[in-house]
């Protein structure tokens, strides 16, 4: 499922707007973590174990969000967004929330934007090889004779 933070999606168009998707999740560090975190916190610098927590944390936020919006029915969600908040001393919420939608393409595939330049530019070839020498507007024509 495409989970974008943007509110449109470049070559689909939204058919449907189903509604606020969300996936919530509470975490909190073990005794131990805490200790280490805390000794780490004396140093400075990053504390990692709470850097991880906080990582697996928003991806069980988006693999819920996604969940909840599959069951709407949604193709995608846009204006993916996150929020965290603290419970108490020990715990972290952490919630992915955005707008469940159905899409669909816009038009058919369209080739890369090099690849139609390589075509407007043979087509132009084409054109001026096609016209007949010394024909006026080709580079053959002469405005004077020797």
């Amino acid at each position: 499922m495409l989970v974008v933070t943007t509110n449109d999606v470049a070559g689909f168009r939204t058919t449907e707007v189903l509604g606020q998707a969300f996936g919530l999740v509470v975490r909190s560090r073990g005794l131990g973590g805490n200790l280490v975190a805390g000794l780490r916190s004396l140093v400075g610098g990053e504390i990692v174990e709470y850097t991880q927590m906080l990582e697996e944390a928003r991806r069980h936020a988006i693999d819920r969000l996604v969940e909840n919006a599959s069951l709407m029915g949604a193709d995608a969600v846009t204006a993916m967004r996150f929020d965290s908040s603290e419970i108490g001393e020990t715990m972290t919420e952490v919630v992915a929330y955005g707008t469940a939608v159905r899409m669909e393409p816009l038009l058919a595939a369209r080739p890369p934007a090099s690849e139609r330049a390589q075509a407007a530019a043979s087509a132009s070839s084409e054109a001026f090889t096609a016209a007949a020498p010394g024909e006026p507007g080709t580079f053959g024509h002469r405005t004077h004779t020797p």
